[in-house]
């Protein structure tokens, strides 16, 4: 079996040689360690950088085949990047890092012994070496956010080293800031997710590309990610509810005004009540509209893309020319 090692690279020119060099050793020892990996592949992804780690990396490349770099015209983004690596990568396990040293490649066996029997296996790093207050402690509450809305309990929803099986991960569209939330997407596949404790080093050279602006585009992402794994489906239940609701008390709303103006002579005309009412029947017709035109979209995307509703895991007796769905393996 092959591994692959994305890592995904901006302006690291100060450990990029570092980086490689780590990880050749422990991607060597592989053979004695974990036997049944007997080749392995590094794909460095160059994240439009702005200094001189693409021309270390192509001088790492001339050395060593085993290498296989990547070079984004701009800077797109750590999903982009992942996204890209994943798209290349030509392993049977796909191992996942930041490019920083904080991760520590002597993991790797780890997460393979444990890839075994599962699909995902998600780094925690137990012991972060990073600031508390600007690092760690939004983490953590998004950490719990994450955990609690997606229902996949996970210590470290942001730490980057992770392992995926080549079925699952080549399934998976990536965009925003969605490589963090992989393990939860992927509960839509019916995989099965393992989480083990990583090493974790504090940065030592260059400087951090992460700040608190990032939470915010979580939370946001985050929204996406629940929306999607209960309604991607069907949209008329998550609008349709909403617009019933608001067009119910809208109406409920109306009819008393119409009971005091038609059996006590009210005047109704300047109450702001009435207002109230007319604006929840437009903006519950407008939820059950969005719903409706929701569902036309999931038609006309999974339709023309030919994209399954479901996955299947194992057939026995049927033709391969006869399936209809993914199928993970035979």
């Amino acid at each position: 079996m092959k591994v692959s090692v994305v890592v995904p690279l901006y302006n690291e020119e100060e450990n990029v040689q570092e980086l490689y060099e780590r990880l050749k050793q422990a991607l060597d020892a592989l053979e004695s360690t974990q036997p049944d990996y007997q080749d392995y592949e590094i794909v460095f992804v160059d994240d439009g950088s702005t200094d001189n780690t693409m021309d270390l990396i192509e001088q790492i490349q001339k050395a060593d085949r085993r290498l296989v770099a990547l070079s984004f015209r701009r800077n797109f983004g750590q999903t982009a990047a992942f996204a890209a690596g994943f798209d290349y990568a030509q392993g049977d396990v796909i191992i996942t890092m930041d490019g920083d040293l904080q991760n520590d490649p002597n993991d790797i066996p780890k997460l393979l012994g444990l890839i075994r029997d599962n699909d995902i296996v998600s780094g925690w790093r137990r012991r972060r070496q990073d600031p508390f207050i600007s690092r760690r402690l939004p983490s953590m509450i998004a950490n719990w956010l994450i955990s609690r809305v997606t229902g996949v309990p996970l210590h470290d929803y942001g730490c980057s080293m992770k392992a995926y099986r080549k079925e699952v991960i080549k399934n998976i569209s990536l965009y925003g800031e969605m490589h963090r939330f992989i393990p939860a997407v992927a509960t839509w596949y019916g995989v099965k997710i393992a989480e083990t404790e990583t090493t974790h080093h504090p940065r030592l050279r260059g400087k951090s590309k992460y700040g608190i602006s990032r939470t915010i585009r979580v939370v946001l992402d985050l929204i996406t990610v629940k929306f999607l794994l209960s309604f991607s489906t069907k949209p008329l239940q998550f609008f349709g509810p909403v617009g019933l609701l608001s067009s119910a008390a809208g109406f409920f709303i109306s009819l008393y005004l119409t009971f005091e103006k038609i059996f006590f002579g009210k005047d109704i005309g300047g109450r702001p009540l009435l207002l109230l009412g007319v604006l929840m029947i437009i903006v519950g017709v407008q939820f059950i509209g969005m719903g409706l035109l929701g569902e036309m979209m999931v038609r006309i995307y999974h339709e023309s893309q030919k994209k399954p509703i479901y996955v299947i895991k194992k057939m026995l007796g049927i033709r391969q020319d006869h399936r209809s769905g993914m199928i993970e393996d035979n």
